[in-house]
């Protein structure tokens, strides 16, 4: 059985940088130095944030149809965070016809061209069982930020923020990948992270959670652990005697330590698959981009990397894992 290639790749709507991180223009063909980029991954799954459909400064183009071509996705979600145009420092102008979340696959391709959208996209080669998506609020303040192109901080209000679920078919059987990306306020973006765990809550384990998530070292894993600890298990409404029950009486010592052995290695918590810098993507110093899992062994992770490509802030970061 091969690894599988997980992926998730933080794309500045697909701007093409310099060596030293300068934005450059768009060539004639706007699409061409994405589509690179991501055929270069070779990823099974891959999940996208800052993703562009539709908009003029990346050449009117579908981003999220770009990378399903160039990876061989046989199905791709975009899940639009927000409809509107990019604005200097004030952020979005928002269209206020369209308020909400909005979901685009391979069936609406060439469709809503009127309304260009920004947002998250999870592909994939592998069969998908069930799709979902959901939306999060921007928090009501910004923050000084480090922008491309920009010297100093400049001020950037939040904005909203898209996540997608999507339950996929292994050689193992079924296991819940979800894409997004979370919010650069700090406490906002671990409420986002912990409402995505309650969210696949009822879709089968084991989980891979995928994104930018703003967040450094061990405090994305350590958010998760937490919402799962805050999960009403299955035995949470037994009576108080029928746990007791459950509990007593205890088995001999050579009893469990045979039970541990027959039950092969024990799952435990959150864990990152990968721990590299991907940000900036001419110098990385920091990790804002993970791949988190829970009920997937550390000896199933294989290669990890995060290569330089033409575009973008961030480097893709890539797994292989087995599944």
């Amino acid at each position: 059985m091969s690894p599988l290639r997980i992926a998730t790749f933080n794309l500045l709507h697909g701007q093409p940088l310099a060596a030293d991180g300068s934005p450059l223009p768009y060539p004639d063909q706007a699409d061409d130095p994405l589509h690179e980029a991501i055929a270069a991954l070779d990823a099974d799954v891959l999940a996208l944030q800052e993703v562009d459909r539709y908009q003029q400064r990346s050449g009117l183009s579908d981003q999220s149809a770009v990378a399903a071509a160039a990876m061989g996705a046989g199905d791709w979600r975009f899940a639009a965070a927000l409809h509107g145009r990019p604005a200097p420092v004030a952020g979005w102008l928002r269209d206020p016809a369209v308020p909400g979340l909005r979901v685009y696959g391979p069936e609406e391709l060439d469709s809503a061209t009127d309304l260009p959208s920004y947002g998250t996209t999870l592909l994939t080669r592998l069969p998908v069982q069930h799709w979902r998506a959901r939306r999060f609020a921007p928090a009501p303040f910004g923050l000084p930020l480090r922008v491309a192109g920009r010297r100093g901080l400049t001020p950037v209000p939040d904005e909203p923020r898209a996540a997608l679920a999507a339950v996929l078919t292994g050689e193992r059987g079924p296991f819940t990948v979800v894409a997004t990306h979370l919010s650069f306020v700090p406490g906002w973006n671990m409420a986002q992270l912990a409402g995505i765990r309650r969210w696949i809550a009822d879709l089968p384990r084991p989980y891979l959670v995928l994104g930018d998530f703003n967040l450094v070292g061990p405090v994305p894993r350590t958010v998760l652990g937490g919402a799962t600890a805050l999960d009403r298990s299955p035995a949470a409404g037994r009576r108080p005697r029928e746990a007791r029950a459950v509990r007593y009486p205890r088995p001999l010592p050579s009893a469990r330590r045979r039970a541990a052995r027959e039950a092969g290695p024990r799952l435990r918590g959150w864990h990152d698959l990968a721990r590299t810098p991907t940000y900036p993507s001419h110098r990385p110093t920091v990790q804002f981009d993970h791949v988190l899992a829970v009920g997937v062994p550390r000896t199933a992770v294989g290669t990890v990397s995060a290569p330089r490509v033409g575009v973008s802030d961030h480097r893709p970061l890539l797994v292989e894992v087995d599944l």
